[in-house]
């Protein structure tokens, strides 16, 4: 028979082997926190090969294989950044942060970025960053060296809406494609309109303000200027008056600060601080949320005119400035081919005038598949598949990645708040491997900036004393509606001579009529007084008055 004992001292000693075997393992755990994770050594070897770039390039974090691994870090190449590129994820993922962690290196090496502001997340840029124990483990575990900072930044509004200095367009700056697609206009009121802004460029007026181009549509459909529609050809007056009624609403929204002078030079989004940082340009945009398509089509404004106005610089080592479209899916909804074709071709030839471009929004699927065929570089944080056409979405953005050791349709549904899904351009303009990343923090601060700091930045403004005053010189409104009211004058003086010589007429006819009869009452007393009969009774009248008729 076994003794109770011996059993008892055998399952103790089995306990402790347990607990050491255990021990053992978690202790391996720790060593080699890459076996917690989705990749082996080769990969992850691969992988930090693929970031380790001898140029200049900017932190995006750390490889996360269950653990950041410190020792991987994930990067871009400064001169990649004109390559274009997407931010992408669901919201409350952490784009913003990414966004404003990209925007604070990019200044720092001394490249100009423009940023819309939307929310106002980003206007933290300004001011110093908040450390905490747990912002200082989380920068620690990635190798992040982290110290509070803010960088130069210049505040915008659009036309003044908000705060900040207004950024304005004259209407024939922003062109008829640009102008119908906040309109609303179909093709062919667009086609109609470009011809309106011809015929005006051809008279000599000039398109400052809505207006202008109101006086140029009510003039064309006014019996003055009938024949000149006509001959400009292919606008009936129903299509003009169309975009007459639409141009009328628009303005009434408040449309009407957006547009007149001084126009925006965009070259005052390329400049740097004294000490070389690249100037940061905010564009705050709360006041127009309401306004989605004047917002983004004002934004691809911006960008045609920089790239008209900037020379070619072909492949530079860094860019000149870095373009961040936030809220990109407002670009493309509704738009019309045309509109597109304009999006793509300025994407695609921008590049060599140094100008990078960035698409943040929600889902890849939100930029049109031309467009986001040129994105070179992309950070896509977690994406949300609670819908059919979310888990389409989802499969059609893993199809866009080059093959990885992840299964990205889990992965990218499983993403923790700052963690994104990382590939960009190498020096070679190759694309680099596929990793899963926890994301460098910023080191200004991540909450809104106070009010008493921005204005500070807007008062201490050059450009504020340049365009915070509209100027209202003369153009196609005063022209016209001075050409209008001198045709109303003569139209009126015309008719009231025409009434006066009618009234002076009838008048001459009431003489005449009156002179016939006069002439005609003369005759009859002449022949009734000259009667025998009347001569009678007269006498027999005077007899009888003064008393010479005998009784």
């Amino acid at each position: 028979m076994t003794d109770p004992g011996d059993l008892q001292r055998q399952a103790e000693e089995l306990q402790k082997q347990a607990d050491e075997l255990r021990r053992q393992a978690e202790e391996a755990l720790r060593a080699a926190p890459a076996a917690a994770g989705p990749l082996g050594q080769a990969d992850i070897d691969k992988i930090t090969a693929g970031y380790g770039f001898t140029d200049t390039s900017l932190e995006l974090g750390a490889l996360l294989n269950g653990e950041p691994l410190p020792g991987a870090q994930i990067r871009i190449p400064l001169g990649m950044l004109n390559r274009h590129g997407l931010i992408a994820g669901a919201t409350g993922t952490g784009k913003t942060r990414t966004l404003q962690a990209i925007v604070e290196q990019l200044s720092a090496n001394g490249v100009s970025v423009f940023a819309a502001d939307i929310k106002g997340d980003l206007s933290g840029i300004l001011v110093d960053g908040e450390p905490s124990d747990k912002l200082l483990a989380r920068t620690k575990a990635i190798g992040q060296d982290w110290a509070p900072a803010h960088f130069p930044t210049e505040v915008f509004s659009l036309g003044g809406k908000g705060k900040g200095v207004p950024i304005r367009a004259t209407v024939a700056g922003f062109g008829p494609l640009l102008l119908a697609r906040v309109l609303g206009l179909n093709e062919v009121q667009e086609s109609s309109l470009g011809l309106v802004f011809h015929y005006a460029e051809e008279k000599g007026l000039a398109l400052l303000d809505l207006e202008d181009l109101r006086a140029v549509l009510q003039y064309l459909t006014s019996d003055e200027g009938k024949a000149e529609l006509a001959g400009i050809g292919g606008i009936s007056p129903a299509t003009a008056g169309v975009i007459l009624r639409e141009l009328v609403s628009f303005a009434a929204t408040g449309a009407e600060a957006f547009f007149g002078e001084p126009e925006i030079d965009t070259a005052e989004f390329l400049r740097q601080a004294s000490d070389g940082r690249g100037i940061v340009s905010l564009l705050e945009v709360p006041g127009v949320a309401d306004q989605p398509q004047l917002y983004s089509t004002f934004l691809m404004w911006l960008l045609a005119d920089l790239y008209n106005s900037l020379p070619e610089v072909g492949d530079a080592p860094k860019p000149k400035l870095v373009f961040f479209l936030d809220e990109a899916h407002l670009l493309f909804t509704d738009a019309s081919k045309e509109f597109i074709t304009q999006i793509t071709q300025t994407v695609r030839l921008i590049r060599s005038k140094g100008v990078g471009v960035f698409f943040v929004t929600q889902s890849p699927k939100d930029v049109h598949e031309d467009v986001l065929a040129q994105l070179g570089s992309r950070v896509q944080h977690a994406l949300r598949a609670f819908t059919p056409d979310d888990a389409k979405a989802l499969r059609a953005t893993v199809s866009t990645y080059p093959k990885s050791g992840y299964d990205l349709e889990e992965v990218l549904t499983s993403l923790g708040t700052g963690e994104a899904i990382v590939t960009v351009m190498n020096e070679s303009g190759a694309p680099t491997p596929v990793a899963w990343t926890r994301m460098r923090a910023p080191q200004s601060s991540m909450t809104t900036a106070p009010d008493s700091a921005i204005d500070a930045v807007i008062g201490a403004s050059p450009l504020m004393a340049k365009y915070g005053t509209p100027i209202d010189r003369e153009s196609a409104g005063e022209i016209l509606t001075a050409k209008l009211n001198a045709a109303a004058e003569k139209a009126q003086a015309e008719s009231e001579a025409k009434a006066q010589a009618k009234q002076s007429a009838a008048d001459a006819r009431e003489r005449k009529a009156r002179q016939t009869q006069a002439a005609q009452i003369g005759k009859t007393a002449v022949k009734v007084l000259t009667s025998r009969t009347t001569q009678t009774v007269l006498k027999g009248v005077l007899d009888g008055i003064f008393g010479t008729r005998r009784r």
